[in-house]
């Protein structure tokens, strides 16, 4: 049986810190996290941001995603040894063994938990709930064909999570974090349906379900465009609720411009180009956004 290489981002190397990285894909990272700095970022209108917040922000992120990202690839070790995309992931390869990939997901998911409660009481009351659905994300493929936006919604959480982390409530206007979790939610849906996009026939062979599947390429793009479309319009208004101004809109422009770039390298017939289309633009839109609001609120 040939193995191929590993899907996305990896880091070389054969010691067990660095198979416990790519266990969770640890480059994807950058995918979400700016996000979540945004939400941080949006909250200092309303309240000072202490260093020790945004420390714990990061840290409760991050094993948050490491929780989610180890129960993935538990849940779908079986499938992952017989999709020739996917065999040379860690489990499959023998790197690490299931339990040692539980024993880092209990681990994880402890840490997340302890420092949600360390933020302040909101976030430690609903750190377990947004534990549960992130987990949960990992079972979709099974039962529904949007499986994209239980995703998307997952990581929606991030900008939610970091400002209430800093000012302990709920956003005034209220609209202002729905319209940051649609923002992500969109964007994140939106590219995991370019992720899903070479694994068509496995899925439909498998019994597992996702927009392509469902919509078939063609239409699964389409759906892909008009989530990145909700995208820049839920960004747009995110910032004008939460106070940003002509510098973030900027970086929104220029966010626009890389979905619209996206669009243009994959095809329905062809996904030759799907990796940088996947990794490196997302995180280039995710990174500027982030810059761009942080510029904002300096000047």
């Amino acid at each position: 049986m040939s193995v191929t290489a590993p899907d996305g981002q990896v880091l070389r190397g054969n010691s067990t810190l660095v198979q416990y990285l790519n266990l969770v894909k640890l480059p994807h990272t950058l995918f979400a996290l700016p996000f979540a700095l945004l939400g941080v970022v949006a909250a200092s209108f309303r309240v000072p941001v202490r260093w020790e917040t945004v420390g714990l922000v990061v840290l409760a992120f991050s094993a948050a995603r490491w929780a989610a990202v180890a129960f993935n690839m538990i849940a779908d070790l079986e499938f992952d040894r017989h999709n020739p995309r996917n065999r040379g992931r860690v489990l499959p390869r023998g790197r690490l063994t299931p339990r040692q990939a539980w024993a880092s997901l209990v681990a994880a998911a402890l840490v997340f938990v302890a420092a949600a409660a360390a933020i302040n009481p909101l976030c430690g009351l609903l750190s377990l709930p947004a534990l549960a659905w992130v987990l949960a994300y990992s079972l979709s493929k099974r039962f529904t064909y949007w499986p994209h936006l239980w995703l998307g919604a997952s990581l929606a959480i991030a900008p939610v999570g970091g400002y209430l982390a800093v000012t302990g409530r709920w956003s005034e206007p209220w609209w202002v974090l729905p319209a940051v979790a649609l923002a992500v939610a969109t964007w994140v849906a939106g590219f995991d349906i370019f992720h899903a996009l070479p694994d068509e026939a496995f899925d439909r062979a498998h019994g597992l379900r996702s927009a392509v599947v469902r919509l078939g390429p063609a239409g699964a793009l389409r759906l892909a465009r008009l989530l990145h479309a909700l995208t820049v319009v839920a960004l747009v208004l995110f910032g004008s609720g939460a106070g940003f101004g002509a510098w973030y809109h900027a970086g929104v422009a220029l966010a626009a411009v890389i979905l619209w770039q996206e669009h243009r390298l994959v095809r329905p017939d062809d996904f030759s180009r799907l990796g940088p289309a996947f990794f490196a633009m997302n995180a280039l839109m995710a990174g500027l956004v982030l810059a761009f609001a942080l510029l904002d609120r300096l000047v």
